[in-house]
């Protein structure tokens, strides 16, 4: 497993963000960059969070290697919020995504995807590529506004049981957790410190208005079809947070590197907008976890756009790798939860004519 910043996370304090002097820093910055054009000179700066993160993974390599990442509990949900509670967590998540810079995304998706193929038995990736993952991810923090990074980190502390942490030390070596946790913090102050403007996101796919119009209506028809089935689900049913039974994480592993390679392909300004679509819809949900009819069709049509804008090869990898990872039985168990088996099957056959005017869009 290569998730840099999440064993640094499990012991991250409320007290690690402090509100910077951003407004004196932007003013160094601007007499610098003042002094360099008065000069005629190109501004060469200095590469700080990547110096960051290699003295971050030099401290906290031993205790990446001391996790069992082949553990199945990463995959298990701590603790007993309930599925609504993690969606609102999840939420904050989104739309700290949709305030990324784009191309730092791209990149840090793109180092995440090299330090998979370098994983060893244990499920640890190399030095080389775990450093390349925390300077990916520091910069990639970076580029997002305090305020909108610390929403996500209180959104989870409060419904992730406190013991995780205490339970996650007690299964390395001590020493070597605390000296990953001082560096983490180091590391941490580095990136609140070298804030980075995100770029203006531009569209890379040639997706006609016509066929993206075409996509919309038929998200409407998808929508319409399966909102009864929609209604039939339990959504609060901790089953969506449960690991896929009898699959090992290195098998879930790889199915998500397929997914990653799927959204390095993705059009930026597309991804962002589906990324909106779904935080309007959570905002929505009720006490069942339902979204609204409306929500629903705009996140429908947004998850359109965004799979047509990727090459339908790495679109069916990404099924065949979920097809393999969830088997039968996770289908046909969903099947007969749902109260009337008639609305499945309609939401089923709706799916498949909208996959097709996707298809007929797809680059």
């Amino acid at each position: 497993m290569v998730c840099a910043a999440a064993a640094g996370a499990l012991l991250l304090s409320k007290q690690a963000f402090v509100p910077a002097p951003k407004t004196h820093r932007r003013a160094q910055i601007s007499a610098v960059a003042g002094s360099v054009a008065a000069l005629g000179a190109a501004p060469a700066f200095a590469d700080e969070i990547g110096d960051a993160a290699k003295k971050l993974s030099e401290a906290s390599y031993p205790y990446l290697k001391e996790i069992n990442w082949n553990s199945i509990q990463f995959l298990a949900k701590p603790g007993p919020a309930s599925a609504v509670d993690w969606a609102k967590a999840i939420d904050k998540a989104i739309v700290m995504g949709t305030a990324m810079d784009s191309k730092l995304l791209q990149d840090a998706v793109q180092a995440h995807i090299k330090a998979i193929k370098s994983i060893d038995a244990n499920g640890v990736t190399s030095k080389t590529d775990y450093t390349a993952v925390n300077a990916a991810i520091g910069r990639l923090v970076a580029s997002v506004p305090e305020d909108t990074t610390m929403a996500v980190y209180n959104a989870f502390d409060a419904i992730v049981p406190k013991d995780v942490a205490e339970y996650q030390m007690s299964q390395v070596k001590a020493d070597d957790a605390k000296a990953a946790y001082a560096a983490f913090m180091d590391f941490k102050d580095v990136v609140r410190t070298h804030p980075i403007a995100p770029g203006v996101d531009v569209s890379t796919s040639k997706i006609s208005e016509a066929k993206l119009s075409a996509i919309a209506e038929a998200a409407n028809a998808l929508s319409s079809a399966s909102y009864p089935f929609m209604k039939d689900v339990d959504w609060t049913s901790d089953i969506y947070l449960k690991p896929f039974p009898g699959q090992s994480a290195p098998t879930v592993l790889k199915a998500v590197n397929k997914a990653l390679v799927m959204g390095a392909a993705m059009d930026p300004k597309l991804l962002k907008e589906a990324g909106e679509a779904h935080h309007n819809a959570i905002a929505g949900i009720d006490a069942n976890g339902l979204l609204s009819a409306s929500d629903y069709y705009r996140v429908n049509a947004a998850l359109g756009k965004l799979v047509a804008s990727v090459p339908e090869a790495k679109t069916l990898e990404v099924f065949n790798a979920f097809k393999d990872a969830v088997g039968t039985y996770i289908p046909n168990n969903l099947y007969t939860l749902v109260g009337n088996p008639g609305d499945a099957l309609a939401a089923y056959s709706a799916f498949w004519q909208f996959k097709d005017v996707v298809k007929a869009a797809q680059m």
